[in-house]
């Protein structure tokens, strides 16, 4: 009886953790949709990767989970660029691009 409870209990665990990281990725994801429009260059593939997962504390001491999500984008559409998205919790931490090819013509 207690075996079953405390595989429910993990699966139940798990599935938060999923789900959670879910929700992250989602910001993280229209955070950099957001900053590649407002530094005028294209996200390539609409799709962001989970590259890391370390635990860190927010300004505020609490042991919070810090995810990395990395990302392609165009600034003239010849060349394939990289970009890091690091998010602590929910928030947005920093969003870091490779530099980049800017067209003044």
């Amino acid at each position: 009886m207690i075996d079953h409870l405390v595989l429910i209990a993990l699966i139940l665990l798990g599935f938060g953790y999923w789900y959670h990281g879910q929700k992250v990725k989602e910001i993280a994801y229209r955070a950099t949709q957001a900053h590649c429009q407002s530094v005028q260059v294209q996200m390539l593939d609409d799709y962001i990767a989970g590259n890391g997962l370390w635990l860190k504390r927010d300004n505020k001491g609490r042991l919070r989970l810090q995810r990395t999500f990395v990302f392609e984008f165009a600034s003239t559409g010849d060349r394939r660029y990289n970009g890091k998205i690091i998010m602590l919790g929910q928030s947005v931490e920093s969003i870091v691009m490779d530099p980049y090819r800017v067209d003044l013509g």
